[in-house]
């Protein structure tokens, strides 16, 4: 695992949501990132989870008053110690006083001295359903993000607007401290299989599983850019687009290169053929012959656009030499690899463009040279 946030001080704050008890989980994740980080708890917090058990969590000493040291001041202030202040989980009375200005807690203190001094906040809602939906909480919320916090959408399940997922408060504490060279950038990537239907039960399919593509796609969000992806999953952050088949992978990208976007990634084990399609089921137990009919390169439409910067992948034994055809052909980037990486996190992969040809063998360091690159 790649250490995103090496050097980085995040501050955790957290107030008395009982989603505060994954806030163990929380300080690890980024901790095992590579961040350092401080806890700060308001008094209804710590109601809920032991001070002493953030303390443990991040190897600091967790912050529960205001003391003559300026605590705020120190991690927040005009020369901050911290890079970010993460406030998960944040209760609706909380964003109520973030927004109106009110400075009553810990955590309130915190962050009324980093919207002043200008610092990135994260904040990550977790309450009742019908709590999140009280007109004058989407209001604050509306003037939070209005003062440039980033709010997490919380995950709305079982009448509760829940607390967001680890991996996604994470990414999101990424792509804030990162820098985000990649601001204002659309990215479109194509991921995963495609799924060509042969009759009513069965499908042609290959053995890709996105993992390719959901490294990108995240690498590219870190980084601030506005990133879609066309497939078949879903990837926590981004805007995901859903198909099944080649048709309708190429008919999305058309759609989307159509508002407009600046990079394209074909990620995709695109499907090269589609059979004629068998209406039932195809009896069993009798040999049959199928007809795979090839069809059109989705990159193409790409690649007809100068305005957009073109990323392909080559997949075969011959994929070095098919890539430079495709850089040739007008692809700013090309990544060639052999089969066996389909389904594998690891594997020989060949990044071809502007200069020297570079070797890598991880799915996450792919992500990371390609993005950097553009």
């Amino acid at each position: 695992m790649r250490r995103i946030l090496e050097g980085k001080l995040i501050v955790l704050a957290v107030t008395g949501s009982i989603a505060a008890v994954d806030c163990v989980r929380l300080a690890h994740e980024l901790r095992r990132k590579g961040a350092d980080v401080q806890a700060v708890m308001s008094e209804a917090a710590a109601g809920i989870i032991s001070p002493e058990a953030l303390t443990y969590a991040t190897g600091r000493d967790t912050i529960t008053t205001i003391t003559g040291h300026v605590e705020h001041v120190i991690y927040c202030g005009d020369e901050r110690q911290a890079d970010l202040l993460l406030i998960a989980p944040c209760t609706a009375n909380t964003i109520g006083k973030i927004a109106c200005g009110i400075d009553d807690t810990p955590v309130t203190t915190f962050a009324t001295t980093a919207l002043g001094s200008g610092q990135p906040i994260v904040l990550s809602p977790a309450m009742h359903h019908s709590m999140y939906r009280h007109p004058a909480v989407c209001k604050n919320l509306e003037i939070l993000k209005g003062y440039g916090i980033e709010v997490i959408p919380p995950l709305i399940e079982e009448g509760k607007a829940k607390i967001a997922t680890i991996d996604e408060i994470v990414l999101r504490s990424e792509r804030a401290v990162l820098g985000k060279p990649l601001a204002g950038k659309k990215v479109l990537i194509t991921s995963g299989a495609c799924r060509e239907p042969l009759d009513d039960v069965r499908v042609l399919t290959t053995r890709s599983t996105g993992l390719m593509g959901r490294e990108i796609a995240l690498e590219a969000f870190r980084l601030g850019a506005d990133v879609t992806v066309i497939h078949s999953g879903i990837f926590p952050a981004v805007r995901n687009v859903t198909v099944e088949t080649a048709g309708e992978m190429m008919a999305a990208v058309r759609a989307e290169i159509d508002l407009g976007i600046d990079i394209y990634i074909s990620a995709a084990a695109i499907s090269d053929f589609a059979p004629d399609r068998i209406r039932g089921k195809i009896p069993s137990g009798k040999e049959q012959e199928i007809a795979l009919h090839p069809l059109p390169k989705i990159i193409d439409l790409a690649l007809s656009n100068p305005a957009i910067t073109t990323i392909g992948f080559k997949l075969g034994d011959d994929a070095a030499a098919e890539g430079r055809e495709l850089l040739r052909r007008g692809a700013s980037l090309v990544v060639a690899n052999p089969p066996s990486v389909m389904g594998s996190t690891t594997g020989s992969f060949l990044i071809m463009g502007d200069g020297p040809d570079v070797s890598v063998s991880t799915k996450e360091e792919v992500a990371f040279e390609l993005c950097r690159r553009l």
